[in-house]
Parts: C-alpha cells; structure tokens; sequence
C-alpha cells in the first residue's frame, strides 16, 4: 500500500479522492469533511465561498466515494492515521500546485482525564458495540444525536453519508477518531487559527473550543455559531456566519 499512496502522489490522488476545484480567487481555501461524511456536506456554502476563494473539496480515505481498496486500516486506522490523511491533502495540494491556504477541517473528537469531550468510557463502549453488532441500527440513532436539531432533510441526508460506510470501515475510523489524544500537538501549532463552534453541540461541548484556544501555540480565536448541532453547514448554513 504504502508504494501505491507514493505513486499516488505522483499524479494520482487528486482522482482517487474525488478532488474538485470551485471558483477563481486569488486566495485557496480547502474544505475538509468529517466523519460519517464526504465533500458534499459542503453544498449549501460553495456557492458563497467560490464567490471569494478558490475553493478545493475532496473525500478522505473513508468516505464512502472512494474505491474502499483505497483503504488500508493498517494506515488510516492507527496510531498513524492522521499523519496518513494530512500526507494525503499535502499530496493533493502539491499536485494542484497549491502553496498557501486557508484549511477549514470538521472536528476530531477526544474524552479523556481532565478532558470531559463528550461520551464517557462506558458509552463509547455501547457505541462500538451497537456498531459491531447492528451497523444500520446505529446509523439510525446516531444521526439525529449528531445533527442535534430537529431537521429531518439534515438528518436523512447525514444518515445516508454514514449508512453508505463499509460498516468495517466506519467502525476503524470510529475507534481512531473517539480513542486518539493528540493534546500533545497542539503547543506545536502555530499558525494563526480561528475555531468555528456551535453554541450547542453534544459531541463537542463549548468549553472545548476555549481549551484548545488556550492550548495552540498561535494566536487562535473563537468564532461561536448562534446554532446547534455538529454540523452547521447543514443546519445554519449562512455567508453572514462568515463575512
């Protein structure tokens, strides 16, 4: 695997990742998706962003628009799993020719000591079980729990992203995203950031958004959201949120 992602680089992954390009500003702006997700989460907001940016969207290695042979849990489903979707991007961007951008990436997920993120021990534990034994089962609660606003057309379209997973896959990812702990990153970042959080969100709670303001090793800035849920950008989508 690791020589077909090298040959990748070299001219393939922007097709292998469904990688698409929008508008003509000067300035490149890349939208990464989530969990559960793929580029489409983004539909409501690319008009508006393409009106000022170069806007570049793309699948991660999980989502259901990729060839799941593209997937090695090996690679995306480890300790490494992070470094192998950030390889991936840079890859894309080197062979878009891209130098300088704005990143905009859905969250990651942490609960840990001294770090109330969300979903204790336990619960997790019910998740990766309910997932393991009824994948279809779980989507379907899951959905309405994550968009955490009572907007059917969000949740089906949400539910229907999640459901089209390799249940195999979405359980790796899963288990990487709700395990990881990379607090240890975040002093190393230094790039000016700005964290975009929902006022109310059940997987992500507020006071997170603070900590890792408090914790980035550049100037960072929260910009909290008059909205609910953990997808915004189908719920409260709006340019006013932005400009």
């Amino acid at each position: 695997m690791e020589a077909l992602i090298g040959n990748l680089c070299e001219g393939g992954l922007v097709e292998a990742l469904n990688t698409r390009v929008y508008g003509n500003g000067t300035q490149t702006l890349v939208l990464s998706h989530g969990y559960g997700s793929d580029q489409s989460v983004w539909h409501y907001l690319l008009p508006c962003l393409a009106f000022y940016f170069k806007v570049v969207v793309f699948d991660l290695a999980f989502s259901p628009n990729v060839n799941p042979k593209f997937y090695d849990p090996n690679k995306y489903s480890s300790s490494v799993g992070f470094d192998s979707y950030a390889h991936d991007l840079i890859c894309i961007l080197d062979q878009l020719n891209v130098t300088n951008t704005v990143y905009v990436g859905h969250s990651m997920y942490l609960n840990a000591r001294k770090y109330d993120g969300g979903f204790n021990k336990e619960e997790l534990n019910t998740i990766f079980n309910t997932m393991h034994k009824n994948f279809s089962a779980w989507v379907r609660a899951f959905a309405p729990v994550a968009m955490g606003v009572n907007n059917s057309h969000a949740i089906a379209e949400f539910e229907t992203s999640l459901g089209r997973m390799k249940p195999e896959i979405a359980f790796g990812v899963a288990k990487t995203v709700f395990l990881s702990d990379l607090r240890r990153v975040l002093p190393q970042v230094h790039v000016p950031s700005t964290i975009i959080q929902s006022k109310k969100d059940v997987i992500v709670p507020e006071f997170i958004a603070y900590y890792l303001k408090k914790k980035l090793g550049g100037h960072a800035r929260v910009r909290l959201l008059k909205a609910q849920g953990h997808f915004p950008q189908l719920t409260a989508y709006s340019c006013s949120y932005m400009f």
